[in-house]
């Protein structure tokens, strides 16, 4: 079986595919869309692509991803825990540019404001590319945020450990995949909800709350709620709905019949579990 995941190797997609599927091919991709157009396009049975971080949010372009590619369900969902380390080529003695994905940037922004303040930034596609960008440049004075595992590959020195600003730094992957079917891990369980794209016929009073009564009536807890916009009109919004707990063949079924009679378009996008990865 093939499984993609954001790359290129020894990003923070590739340590947590790896634990999930150990004994697997995997197949790294250049950008999110890439692992979505590999499942599309049957050259992968599954991908594995970031969803959400703790300190930064939902990934908007997975969500987006998510609302545009038909017959692409999320299979289950991961947690890993997320530590980032500054490391430069070790020809060098100090850098002038700071060079990573734009979520590590954020999520170690105090630290580089409290240490490298006057210090330039480069948004690059992943973590893992900006450490080998650096290791293949090394008249170049970089750094790059990333993992461990990349300092060791790419054979860049570490001049600063677990920079990101708050402990609690965690990311959620999903695994995607053209079969409707959950995804069993051998990890601990977390929790276990059901996901929906749900969009409005129109922009009007009470919409929302029209929606969400659907659910607040027969009981159903929603454990998120988030809009984005549909890029169409201003005011044009679709809604990523998490519902918490079992799903129910008759209550869940009946809940989103309910919603397509007043007009909503509701695409269910998978029922599954959520697990913790190790470090």
């Amino acid at each position: 079986m093939k499984i993609a995941y954001l790359g290129p190797q020894a990003s923070f997609t590739q340590l947590a595919a790896s634990q999930i599927f150990p004994e697997n091919e995997l197949v790294a991709e250049s950008s999110i869309l890439d692992c979505f157009n590999a499942v599309k396009n049957g050259e992968v049975d599954k991908a594995v692509v970031p969803l959400e971080n703790s300190i930064e949010g939902t990934v908007s372009m997975t969500l987006d991803y998510l609302y545009d590619f038909e017959n692409i369900f999320i299979q289950t969902e991961a947690i890993m825990p997320i530590s980032h380390q500054l490391m430069m080529h070790p020809a060098n003695e100090d850098f002038s540019k700071i060079i990573s994905h734009p979520q590590a940037l954020a999520q170690t922004f105090h630290f580089r404001f409290n240490h490298y303040k006057n210090t330039l930034t480069q948004d690059y596609s992943s973590t893992s590319a900006a450490a080998k960008l650096v290791s293949e440049n090394p008249q170049e004075k970089w750094a790059a945020i990333a993992n461990s595992y990349a300092a060791k590959l790419y054979g860049l020195k570490v001049i600063h450990k677990n920079i990101q600003d708050f402990e609690q730094n965690h990311t959620k992957f999903i695994i995607i995949s053209k079969k409707r079917t959950s995804l069993n891990l051998n990890f601990p369980k977390s929790s276990e909800k059901t996901s929906l794209l749900v969009t409005l016929p129109e922009d009007h009073a009470g919409g929302l709350h029209q929606v969400l009564s659907v659910f607040a009536w027969r009981k159903m807890n929603l454990s998120k709620i988030e809009s984005r916009t549909m890029k169409k009109n201003l005011g044009n919004y679709f809604f990523f709905i998490n519902v918490a707990s079992e799903w129910h063949p008759v209550l869940s079924e009946n809940a989103l019949e309910e919603l397509r009679l007043f007009g909503a378009d509701v695409k269910f996008i998978g029922h599954y579990n959520e697990y913790i990865l190790e470090d």
